[in-house]
């Protein structure tokens, strides 16, 4: 490997929303924040954390609510059918030829 040209491999603290902190290394030079961590994520921790991004969860349980959890099915709708005007095509006028004449 060629001296210089590599970063600097530093330790640095990792900190998350839940309190959890531990030190990794990384070319940043500073601390890094994370809003969720092995410590608090719902795959590791075997508990089930809802997160309402853009009130998705509240859409949901809005619909949910009209439906008192009932499994609804629609219908489809059926297409109207759409009325397709027939063009007339005009026939093309015949050309006049004249009738071959004897010049000879």
């Amino acid at each position: 490997m060629k001296d210089k040209i590599h970063p600097d491999y530093k330790p640095v603290k990792v900190i998350c929303t839940c309190g959890n902190t531990f030190e990794v290394r990384s070319t940043t030079g500073h601390d890094i924040k994370l809003e969720i961590c092995s410590a608090c994520h719902p795959f590791f921790t075997g508990k089930q954390k809802l997160i309402d991004s853009v009130g998705s969860l509240s859409k949901f349980e809005k619909r949910y609510k009209k439906t008192s959890g009932k499994t609804v099915r629609v219908q489809p709708k059926k297409a109207a059918k759409k009325k397709t005007a027939v063009k007339k095509i005009k026939p093309a006028p015949k050309k006049k030829t004249s009738p071959p004449t004897d010049e000879e």
